[in-house]
């Protein structure tokens, strides 16, 4: 059996809220989009991404393609509205068959799997700052207040659908595992032990450790838009 917990706020510090986020345990889809572009681009691009992703798997697609599609869909509109910004968005999704999930995402929405007790990353964030850590130029610490830590490298709407990477991972889902998709209005306010703390409350429905994840941030200054969801196997 499938519970998830849902929650989007505009935090703090923003007018527009142009996170977006899905949820259907039927469909087995779960999936967040943090637009970017500012005044009203963020928000079509989020939107589109999570209509054409839902459309797409709904058809049959397979999600890394499902997400192909969103990235020349969204070009494709902005070139239409002859923009002349490009409208952008990070997208991080789950699928869940039966005791499988696949997990894919684009830019740095986060994916994290709590298992056992211990909370993992399992994406890796499309951005400067992780290609620097990567590069052994700083540390994981000194990412977290890098001036340039919300500069993303791959986004759908900007990225050449030639050159996007759709990164996917897959793995068994057993009950009492959890995967905790966000934006990065969560993890920019709330550190990994933090979030493992609030998973590790197991008397928590998953929307009240959505709720408390959310307020967290919010506590932590809420300067972005903040978006979780929280999807738990029993």
């Amino acid at each position: 059996m499938i519970e998830f917990g849902h929650l989007t706020h505009v935090g703090l510090r923003r007018e527009l809220n142009e996170d977006t986020y899905y949820g259907d345990s039927e469909l087995g889809l779960w999936l967040v989009a943090d637009g970017m572009g500012g005044h009203e681009y963020g928000e079509v691009a989020s939107a589109l991404a999570r209509e054409v992703i839902v459309r797409e798997v709904r058809g049959g697609a397979a999600l890394a393609q499902a997400i192909r599609i969103a990235d020349e869909e969204i070009i494709r509109t902005s070139r239409r509205r002859n923009d002349t910004l490009p409208m952008g968005t990070t997208v991080v999704a789950a699928r869940i068959n039966g005791n499988r999930f696949e997990v894919a995402w684009v830019g740095d929405s986060r994916v994290y799997l709590w298992r056992d007790g211990h909370l993992a990353q399992l994406s890796q964030d499309h951005s400067y700052v992780q290609e620097l850590i990567a590069n052994g130029v700083i540390t994981h610490e000194q990412a977290r207040s890098h001036p340039h830590r919300s500069v993303v490298t791959q986004a759908l709407g900007v990225t050449d659908p030639r050159n996007l990477n759709v990164e996917t991972m897959t793995g068994e889902l057993r009950p009492g595992m959890q995967l905790l998709l966000c934006s990065d209005g969560l993890t920019e306010e709330v550190d990994d032990r933090a979030i493992a703390r609030v998973l590790a409350h197991h008397d928590c429905s998953a929307q009240e450790c959505v709720d408390s994840l959310v307020a967290a941030a919010l506590d932590g200054g809420g300067s972005d838009n903040i978006t979780v969801v929280l999807v738990r196997s029993h």
